[in-house]
Order: C-alpha cells, then structure tokens, then sequence
C-alpha cells in the first residue's frame, strides 16, 4: 500500500519539481505554456539553431526585422533587445505573466 502523504511529513515529501523553467530568447521571462520557435538566423539565411520564445515575443521580433535584418544579428538577442521600439515593448511586457498575448501591430516599411 501507498504511503500517505501529509503537510506535516516532509521529510518523506518526494515530489519533483521537473526542470527549471525555459527563458524566452527575447524578454528572459519563464515560458508559459504556449511556445514558439524562432530562428535567430533565418533559414533562408542559412540559420538552423532554433530558440524558444513568447508568442508575442515572436510576433514583436517579426513586426520590426525582416529575415535580412535578422540575418545580420548572427543570432545575437541584444541589436534586437536594443532597438528603441523593442526596448519599449520590452519594459512594458516586463510584469505581465508568462502566457500573456495581445496584438501586435506591423512596423509600416
């Protein structure tokens, strides 16, 4: 027969956590349970190495870069983190929780 478990027993408490949570690419936030999967180097510009991030993180990353601009960051998060609109959206995003999502619009080009 099992062994009950109670508040007051924890010496015996032998639950497991699982794995520290992932950070997105992009904010360093926890992931929630909705994830997506970005190429920092487009795979039109010959990027294979894929990261995770928000959905609405991805959504920002492709709003204001195209795959070229992209291509040219050699997969590094920070010209991204440091764009004035990007650092904005950053800072607000900051205190929302991990499956936040709201729309996001196009950078007119």
């Amino acid at each position: 027969m099992a062994k009950r478990r109670t508040r007051d027993n924890d010496e015996d408490d032998t639950t497991d956590e699982g794995p520290p949570p992932v950070p997105c690419w992009l904010c360093g936030r926890d992931l929630g349970d909705a994830v997506e999967w970005h190429h920092p180097v487009p795979k039109s510009r010959g990027g294979k190495a894929r990261a995770p991030v928000h959905p609405i993180c991805h959504q920002t990353i492709h709003a204001h870069f195209t795959n070229s601009e992209l291509g040219r960051t050699d997969g590094d998060p920070k010209p991204i983190r440091d764009h004035p609109e990007v650092a904005k959206f950053l800072t607000w995003l900051a205190g929302k929780p991990a499956d936040f999502n709201a729309p996001t619009r196009k950078k007119d080009r």
